[in-house]
């Protein structure tokens, strides 16, 4: 058992004695449900909500309020408000939960469950991908293969999802869901059969998800000015929260999964650019001098590269990775290299969602327009676009690796571009969406995430994946689907999980009440860290790693 302990870094025994603890309360939540009556619960969560009207407040495990249930009144400033404050916390689902309080457990039993599902699946990750428990395979790359199954997996989207919005609007929610969709597919395939031919267009790819953090996170903030820590709160959880268990259980760095931190570097940055006096959003003028600034920025601190070195050095012990495979002496290479590819894009989707009206205008214009003149205005955007696609792939896309992510800076927005126009050039085109691919683009984060770990394998801490996770082994086709099966199913759960959790940790409105659980959550996380450092100093032998 020492043995086996001296094996893992404190997080993960900080992990896995929090699963164990949270499983055996679910399940003692459970047999509280099924054994309690109606009326009992009732007065079970009434009992610990005063006032009137509070019996309707939800209960969430790190919500649940102090015995007032009033998170909205004014405080009183100072020993009261240290007071009211350890009371508040000392009253959460969280801490009642892990003093045993059997209401609370009875209170809390679907944030409970999810909890234990999410931590369920996190040793579903361990076991994959870090014991022998399951054999791998290696990697097999056919053309006709890959073009295949994208090929099948579009016609059955076409015949079985095909789907129409009410209005014809320009980039609508469910088109950009399925744009996230069909590229999210492309790029899988491109990790699991290491198709290394398609490497540009996997670039192009990850810019057009940076594009939109630019575009969406613009057009939300310039459109409804919610510049609350809530709601920013709530993104950064989308972002990280599983990327941090994965990196805890696994004792993998931040960098390895790459595309968070960079979506959360430029969703910052958007926030920022906006949020930063506000008002001035009103004036045209002073938006795209906001967006030129941001420009300035990211010229300052990416392309002066002792500027970028100097910023994130102090930060290097989270953005620094090094691949064990191939070590080297410079452990932010990664981070720059993979920020600087597409550290223009995001302020292109800033400024393609501040024209977004009068680009909808001049296709509203156009479908208004007589047959005849409809045509020729259709036809000669397309054959524009066209041209210009075709001296792209000449010109650029047709370089070498090396050569090409020297210009994709500069030039992925040209793509980008033309794929908006085909994609809403007619009306037709805006009204109808592939239902299919808007429900994978969804569930983008967790299925990069978890392709790591239970579809392919790293088998070390901080490895790429170069092997395939193998439960049909001597047979890959028949593997592929089974595996294939089980990774989606795994995503899709870890993507609702990460968004109940967050509704239970993460108020929008109330920024008290997340400071409290913010408070909480590092303070009970840092205690259980110690201990179990402490712990397995004492007992077992120098932890390694976190």
């Amino acid at each position: 058992m020492t043995g086996a302990l001296s094996l893992l870094s404190p997080g993960q025994v900080t992990f896995f004695v929090v699963y164990g603890w949270t499983l055996c309360l679910w399940l003692i939540a459970e047999l509280l449900h099924r054994t309690r009556k109606p009326s009992h619960e009732y007065e079970q969560v009434s009992s610990d909500i005063e006032g009137p009207g509070k019996q309707k407040q939800e209960d969430k495990l790190v919500e649940d309020g102090a015995a007032n249930g009033d998170h909205n009144g004014p405080r009183v400033a100072g020993a009261r408000t240290s007071y009211s404050f350890v009371k508040d916390a000392l009253s959460s689902g969280l801490i009642k939960c892990m003093t045993f309080n059997l209401d609370a457990i009875y209170k809390e039993r679907l944030t409970l469950k999810a909890m234990s599902e999410f931590g369920t699946l996190m040793v579903w990750y361990f076991i994959c991908d870090r014991t022998p428990v399951i054999p791998e395979a290696g990697k097999a790359y056919t053309r006709d293969l890959f073009i295949f199954l994208f090929l099948i997996l579009t016609c059955v989207a076409f015949g079985s999802s095909l789907q129409t919005v009410k209005a014809p609007v320009l980039l609508n929610r469910p088109q950009t869901e399925e744009w996230k969709g069909w590229m999210q597919v492309l790029f899988l395939l491109y990790h699991y059969f290491e198709a290394r031919e398609v490497y540009n267009a996997i670039r192009l790819f990850i810019a057009a998800y940076v594009w939109m953090t630019g575009f969406g996170n613009f057009t939300y903030y310039y459109k409804t000015n919610d510049f609350g820590i809530g709601r920013f709160s709530q993104m950064l959880w989308r972002l990280n929260f599983l990327v941090f268990f994965a990196c805890l259980v696994l004792r993998n760095s931040y960098m390895l999964y790459y595309i968070c931190p960079m979506h959360t570097i430029y969703t910052i940055m958007v926030y920022a650019a906006l949020g930063i006096a506000p008002s001035l959003n009103q004036s045209h003028v002073w938006v795209l001098v906001k967006m030129l600034l941001c420009v300035v920025v990211v010229y300052v601190c990416w392309d002066i590269k002792p500027v970028f070195y100097a910023i994130w050095s102090p930060f290097s012990w989270v953005m620094g990775y090094i691949d064990p495979r191939k070590p080297g002496d410079d452990a932010l290479y990664e981070w720059f290299f993979r920020s600087s590819l597409d550290r223009f894009i995001w302020i292109y989707g800033m400024l393609c969602a501040y024209l977004h009206p009068y680009a909808a205008a001049i296709l509203t214009h156009i479908d208004n327009l007589p047959t005849i003149s409809k045509a020729a205005a259709r036809s000669t955007i397309i054959a524009a676009c066209s041209v210009a696609l075709y001296f792209y792939y000449i010109h650029i896309y047709s370089l070498p690796k090396i050569e090409y992510n020297k210009v994709h800076p500069y030039t992925s927005w040209i793509p980008i571009t033309i794929w908006i126009v085909y994609r809403n050039i007619a009306p037709t085109l805006r009204l109808h969406h592939l239902r299919l691919y808007g429900w994978l683009g969804c569930i983008t984060l967790e299925t990069y995430i978890s392709q790591f770990h239970v579809w392919m394998k790293t088998t070390i801490p901080d490895g790429q994946p170069k092997a395939l996770l193998s439960l049909v082994p001597g047979y890959p086709l028949l593997n592929f689907a089974v595996c294939t099966a089980a990774y989606v199913f795994i995503s899709h759960r870890l993507f609702e999980l990460t968004n109940t959790l967050k509704n239970s940790a993460v108020p929008h409105h109330d920024n008290r009440l997340l400071f409290r659980n913010v408070v909480l959550l590092l303070v009970v996380g840092a205690a259980l860290y110690m201990a179990s450092y402490g712990l397995m100093a004492a007992f077992v032998m120098r932890p390694i790693g976190l």
